[in-house]
């Protein structure tokens, strides 16, 4: 019955849809409990979805320049721009994307430095600090970082934080009594019911973002915890983060009001001016911040990966921690080698999941027929999400290279358009090379059956990892 119900009910694409029916005929006690915890569709009802806001500037702006590119009066402001139209289109058209600028963007690929910029940025705060993070560890990390908020919150600066319930599971309960108690908010997202049970398991908002008075934003792949210090069994965390200002912001601003409010029905945000500070016309680094999850009709972040492999005549460069594509990621990277661009994949030599590690391993192993090159990572855990095409345009955020991340969790992602930073986007994936191995066809002839047989396991059931 409930096999019945997936394939005619459930909206499901057919890779899931068959994967869990052959779980629950294999295992049907622990699939039908498996499949109530992880397998279910998110329905719009459970968030607190009518708590919205209203910026009509903001979307205003959107509209105008979605209707100058249709209209042909759009005027991009350099060849760049230019050549990425239809990407920028298309996410005007899909998400609350508009073109924004960055007066300043800082790349960060090391947790340390990161956090130090982060932790001064917070201290200089005068209005308003918003902070979204999947994983808060209860660590060193996680302490100082809300012990400064705490300090801020007595200021009298604004303070909210949104965690991912799941992510930060280990958090005690009296965790943010004091930043409570000292005018702070923090709220969970989707959280468990009675404290243990929670039937949302498969959902989980898994973005990273920080605005600082509604004039510094954060976005990309580290989270808050010791391990992305380097401090952990991993050794040192290979992320990538970045630190913007400008009108962009506005953009990181607007999707914190929208998850927050989604989130929290007692804490409502509501539009102010201060939020959205304008400081007129700027020139800067043209970008869009992307969103997609699981309540929306179409994959916005992974369509904007398919337009950017698509668009590729001579590089992509591509980093993820998980590599589960689906069938249209896989054969946009085939097609792009078998036309001569330069692709190149890098995973982390480390697993932190071994089964998911098993199936990234089948899919590189499938590319390289194709000339893909593939490299794994060994000075420690590579956690970066980035893709860089052509040295002109690149991705960074929190969105991983899989079905997971394309369909089931929240994500944010930074499309940027800018030929200076996207070299700079290149120059590190290069030195990152260095510290790789690349893995060949006979790199994996070399493997154990029983390996193989793992990896081909682990592919079969890819579409619900």
């Amino acid at each position: 019955m409930l096999a019945v119900f997936i394939l005619f009910f459930e909206r499901k694409a057919a890779s899931s849809a068959w994967a869990w029916i052959l779980i629950l005929f294999f295992i049907p006690i622990v699939g039908f409990v498996l499949y109530l915890l992880f397998g279910k569709s998110l329905r719009p009802k459970r968030l607190n979805s009518t708590a919205v806001y209203d910026n009509k500037k903001f979307k205003e702006n959107q509209k105008r320049q979605l209707d100058e590119i249709q209209e042909g009066s759009f005027r991009p402001s350099s060849k760049t721009i230019e050549k990425w139209i239809d990407l920028i289109q298309m996410n005007l058209s899909r998400t609350d994307a508009p073109l924004s600028t960055a007066t300043d963007i800082q790349i960060f690929n090391d947790g340390t430095k990161k956090f130090d910029a982060l932790f001064e940025d917070i201290r200089m705060a005068k209005e308003h600090i918003h902070l979204q993070y999947f994983i808060l560890n209860n660590d060193d990390l996680g302490r100082r970082l809300v012990g400064l908020l705490t300090e801020k919150a007595k200021q009298g600066v604004n303070v909210r934080f949104l965690y991912d319930d799941l992510g930060s599971k280990n958090l005690p309960n009296d965790f943010f009594d004091e930043f409570h108690s000292n005018g702070g908010i923090a709220v969970p997202f989707l959280p468990a019911l009675m404290s243990s049970i929670n039937p949302r398991l498969n959902h989980r908002n898994h973005r990273k973002l920080v605005v600082v008075d509604g004039a510094i934003g954060y976005i990309g792949g580290f989270n808050v915890g010791d391990e992305y210090l380097g401090k952990k069994e991993f050794g040192y965390w290979r992320d990538t983060h970045l630190r913007l200002e400008g009108s962009i912001i506005h953009s990181l601003q607007n999707r914190f009001f929208i998850d927050w409010n989604q989130a929290t029905k007692k804490f409502p945000l509501k539009f102010a001016e201060s939020f959205f500070p304008v400081k007129g016309e700027e020139t800067g680094t043209a970008m869009q911040v992307v969103a997609s999850g699981p309540l929306e009709t179409h994959e916005d972040i992974k369509n904007g990966y398919l337009k950017m492999i698509y668009h590729a005549r001579e590089s992509i460069y591509l980093q993820t921690p998980y590599f589960i594509p689906d069938k249209s990621i896989m054969d946009a990277l085939r097609t792009a080698a078998l036309g001569g661009v330069d692709v190149q994949i890098m995973i982390p030599h480390q697993a932190d999941h071994i089964f998911v590690h098993s199936a990234t391993l089948s899919f590189v192993r499938e590319l390289l027929r194709d000339g893909v090159k593939v490299y794994s990572y060994k000075n420690g855990f590579l956690h970066a999400k980035t893709l860089v095409v052509d040295g002109e345009s690149y991705s960074v955020g929190s969105a991983n290279m899989d079905i997971r991340s394309f369909t089931l969790n929240f994500e944010v992602n930074a499309f940027v358009y800018d030929k200076q930073s996207a070299q700079e986007m290149e120059d590190l994936f290069f030195r990152d090379k260095e510290l790789s191995v690349e893995l060949t066809e006979k790199t994996f002839k070399n493997q154990s059956w029983i390996e193989k047989v793992k990896q081909d396991v682990a592919k079969l059931v890819s579409p619900i990892l």
